[in-house]
C-alpha cells in the first residue's frame, strides 16, 4: 500500500510540474499565428480601420519608417493610425520571404507594394520596398508585431 501511495504522489507531482510548463508550439502553428496576425493587420490598413489597428498595437510597439523619426509606444502609434485612416485610402500588399522563429520571438523579412491616395483628392503615390518585422508570442500563444521597419526601393518622389 505504501508503494501505491508513493507512485500516486509521484504521478500527481509530475502532472502538476507539467501544468506549470509553457505550452510548446509547432513551427506550423507559429507560422500560422504570425500569418493570421499579418492578415488582420493588413486588412485593417487596407480597410482604413484605425480601431482594429489600435487593438492590434501593443504598448511597446516601435515603427521605423524611411525619412521620419522612429515612432515608439502605443499612444503615438494609435494617433498615427487615426490620422492615416482619416487622410488616406491605402492599398498595400505584403510578400514575406523568410520567417524565423526562436522561442517567443520571431522575425520576418519580405517585400511590399503600397498605393496611397489622399482622401482630399490628388493622385495616388506608389511605393515598392522591403520590410523587417519582429514579432512576440503573447501568453495566450498568439503573435503580435513589436517592431515594424520598412523602406522603399527608390528615393521618395520629389513632389
Amino acid at each position: 500500500m505504501k508503494i501505491f501511495k508513493s507512485i500516486a504522489l509521484l504521478a500527481v507531482l509530475g502532472l502538476s510540474a507539467c501544468a506549470g510548463m509553457p505550452r510548446q508550439y509547432s513551427q506550423a502553428e507559429d507560422l500560422a499565428g504570425i500569418d493570421a496576425f499579418n492578415k488582420r493587420y493588413l486588412q485593417a490598413i487596407n480597410d482604413g480601420d484605425a480601431d482594429t489597428l489600435i487593438a492590434l498595437t501593443v504598448e511597446d510597439h516601435i515603427m521605423m519608417m524611411p525619412n521620419q523619426p522612429t515612432v515608439s509606444g502605443k499612444a503615438k502609434l494609435d494617433a498615427a493610425s487615426r490620422r492615416m485612416a482619416q487622410q488616406f485610402k491605402i492599398h498595400e500588399t505584403w510578400h514575406p520571404i523568410e520567417t524565423v522563429i526562436d522561442g517567443r520571438l520571431a522575425y520576418q523579412r519580405g517585400t511590399f507594394s503600397t498605393a496611397v491616395t489622399p482622401k482630399a483628392g490628388g493622385p495616388a503615390r506608389t511605393t515598392d520596398g522591403k520590410f523587417l518585422r519582429i514579432y512576440r508570442r503573447q501568453n495566450d500563444g498568439s503573435w503580435t508585431m513589436v517592431i515594424d521597419s520598412f523602406s522603399g526601393d527608390r528615393p521618395p518622389d520629389p513632389r
